[in-house]
């Protein structure tokens, strides 16, 4: 039994943890991690996420914990893969399904190969505006909290890198796609800029993050297994020290 985390034998949260998490679907990634902070009770500690995902997004979040939260933004800086699907001939404000569609646009005259050439202009190191409903922050305030308060917000562009987009499905009106790209990517801001490309509105209908560096989805706890996991050695725990 580890003497530092008594409770925990298996791990040592205090020097620090890495812990791959799928984000379940409408989840913030706080919600994630208040979740397990809670698992680790009685043990005081920090615990951290290494890179925001939206709640309707899955997949992929890096939590830290203990002495490890000093490195969120070695962790966070890394390349990002995800799939997804965008879904042509509508757009939202949110530039998702987090808004209502505001304008609707026909798509019977759109072409496999012109939705697979719209993808040439995303690749490399490109400009995007975030989304108006996004956690950037302006002037000390969230842009979805202005937002949602029906506030203008002055937007600025930003520079990322794709370096990968592929299409994988194209069943109008959706398209599914693959991309891997820098930190700071807004795939939401893709899926607008990507409608506007087709001379057509398109918004993100479905987002999983599947890499982040060297760490894999595949490799991800789900939230449940990994909460009912910490409880289970805390009790054992317990028992052995109450014999």
């Amino acid at each position: 039994m580890d003497p530092k985390n008594p409770t925990f034998p298996d791990f040592d949260f205090a020097a620090g943890e890495l812990l791959l998490i799928n984000k379940p679907y409408k989840w913030t990634s706080f919600d994630v991690v208040g979740k397990i902070r809670n698992s680790l009770k009685p043990l005081k500690l920090k615990v951290g996420h290494a890179g925001t995902l939206d709640p309707l997004a899955t997949g992929l979040l890096i939590v830290c914990t203990g002495k490890l939260t000093k490195q969120i933004d070695t962790f966070q800086a890394e390349e990002k893969e995800y799939t997804g699907t965008f879904t042509l001939g509508a757009t939202t404000p949110s530039f998702d399904l987090e808004t209502a569609i505001d304008q609707e646009f026909p798509i019977d005259h759109l072409t496999n190969e012109a939705i697979y050439a719209a993808t040439a202009p995303f690749i490399g190191e490109i400009e995007q505006y975030p989304p108006a409903h996004s956690a950037v922050k302006v002037n000390g305030e969230r842009l979805y909290v202005k937002a949602r308060l029906g506030e203008e917000v002055e937007l600025r562009k930003r520079q990322v890198t794709v370096s990968e987009f592929e299409i994988t499905r194209i069943a109008l009106p959706e398209v599914d796609f693959r991309i891997v790209c820098s930190k700071g990517t807004y795939i939401r801001s893709l899926a607008s800029d990507f409608g506007k490309q087709l001379n057509n509105g398109a918004h993100l209908s479905k987002l999983t993050r599947t890499r982040s560096g060297n760490f894999l989805l595949a490799n991800a706890f789900e939230v449940a297994d990994l909460v009912q996991y910490l409880r289970s050695k805390r009790e054992e725990a317990k028992a052995k020290t109450d014999q």
